[in-house]
């Protein structure tokens, strides 16, 4: 499986923890499902955007890069995203690109420009626009591209760039069409068909990629691996969908965007996870505060179903894929990974654990949670630390003060003052403390 990665000059927002989050998921199921995965999420190293960022800082490109994808793994490792097998940056690969871009040239779906570009003539591959839905006649000039003098064709997209005086040194390689850097479409059909082979059975990314990107990889690859001959690049494509704002896609070019570790800031990372779990992957997804805080307060009910589980009762174990629940949950991930299905097995499951108690039911819900990379956590420590949200305060008692006031509220209970422990409840309420009277005495839990 590859997936195409984060473009790294600046730090990710939360389209790309949508992007991270989805395919992490269907990485984790297919494991599950007893599948050999080799899974391939690449790094764009090298583009217009880097280099103009890099040379707005005063700093050389690897150190801007280096910078954030370092804060791409830290964002990932909070969200739970596992790390893919292999995750290659463009500029370890140029040699392989240029590779590709002489065999193109040969196979006659590749020209240079006068201006030391080398482009691809999306004429001369009978397939192009069988991913997106579109002919290349409807794809007329100024709708999508605009006209450009130096291209046969408007359509024609760029395999090599050359180089420009004023770009520095590092942005620059050696080829056989002179000195230049590779184009962006390119970059990911030699990363993936190097790690991979060929052919990849499953191809991902956001629903913005399918055209052009996707689009120019199929056309690319195929006419330089597969002229003269049947192949195929990509047997199944996965496009996750929009996360919007106010009906409008977030993305950094509207400047409607948050950053992972801005949200992480107010809600809890697994709530986050939640949050893009609710959704079909195909479906948009629309952020907002209130959506946040309603996957707090679900996450709050699935780790409470877990309640005070022996640890034996927590620990990992096989599912029975027979059982009712596992079946249910199994048919539903089977079914284009349907995770807002999945999750409502296991909400059904939380409710038959809180009725039920029964070590097997909360030993399936902690096991079918993991796969969905949730419920990981210690239920104690999430129950006393809480789940960060808006609908919470920002900082509550410590917990020798909560220890101290159920100590005095239970003495004021004993003495018959029930006004007094009345407030106390009332008041660690108020301060997002919930207290739980039972028959071994009084808990608590943040809210």
């Amino acid at each position: 499986m590859y997936v195409c990665g984060m473009t790294v000059y600046d730090f990710c927002h939360v389209g790309h923890a949508r992007v991270l989050v989805v395919f992490d998921v269907v990485q984790r199921w297919l494991r599950a499902s007893g599948y050999q995965v080799t899974y391939v999420r690449n790094i764009t190293d090298i583009d217009d955007k880097i280099i103009r960022r890099a040379v707005e800082n005063g700093e050389s490109i690897r150190s801007l890069t280096d910078r954030f994808i370092a804060a791409m793994h830290e964002d990932a490792d909070a969200l739970g995203v596992q790390r893919p097998d292999a995750e290659p940056r463009a500029t370890e690969f140029v040699p392989q690109m240029v590779s590709l871009i002489d065999a193109l040239e040969r196979n006659g779906h590749a020209y240079r420009g006068a201006d030391g570009d080398v482009n691809f003539s999306v004429r001369s591959f009978p397939g192009y626009g069988r991913l997106s839905g579109k002919s290349i006649d409807e794809l007329r000039a100024g709708e999508r591209v605009a006209a450009d003098e130096r291209k046969n064709d408007p359509l024609d997209f760029v395999l090599w760039k050359a180089a420009k005086p004023q770009e520095p040194d590092e942005a620059k390689w050696p080829s056989p069409f002179g000195p230049g850097r590779p184009g962006w479409h390119i970059e990911c059909s030699a990363m993936s068909t190097s790690l991979l082979g060929e052919t990849i059975d499953i191809h991902g990314g956001g629903a913005d990629l399918q055209f052009p990107h996707h689009e120019n990889e199929i056309a690319q690859s195929e006419g330089a691996l597969f002229h003269g001959r049947e192949g195929q690049f990509v047997r199944y494509w996965m496009h996750n969908g929009f996360v919007r704002i106010d009906d409008e896609k977030m993305s950094k070019s509207l400047g409607n965007f948050f950053t992972v570790r801005e949200v992480l800031q107010r809600y809890d990372a697994e709530v986050v996870r939640l949050f893009i779990l609710r959704a079909h992957y195909r479906s948009p997804l629309n952020y907002a505060d209130a959506h946040l805080d309603d996957a707090r307060q679900s996450l709050q009910r699935l780790y409470t179903a877990l309640g005070e589980a022996p640890p034996a009762a927590l620990e990992p174990t096989r599912v029975d894929w027979t059982t009712a629940y596992a079946s249910r949950f199994r048919e539903a991930m089977d079914d284009d990974f349907n995770t807002p299905l999945a999750l409502s097995v296991l909400f059904e499951l939380a409710a038959e654990a809180n009725r039920s108690g029964a070590r097997e039911s909360i030993a399936e819900l902690r096991s079918l949670g993991g796969i969905l990379g949730l419920l990981e956590r210690e239920p104690e420590v999430v129950r006393r630390g809480g789940l960060r949200g808006s609908a919470s305060p920002q900082e509550g008692p410590a917990e020798d003060e909560i220890a101290a006031l159920i100590a005095e509220r239970a003495s004021a209970k004993r003495a018959r003052d029930f006004v007094r422990a009345d407030a106390i409840r009332d008041d660690l309420s108020e301060r997002g403390v919930v207290l739980e009277d039972g028959p071994d005495g009084t808990s608590w839990r943040r809210a």
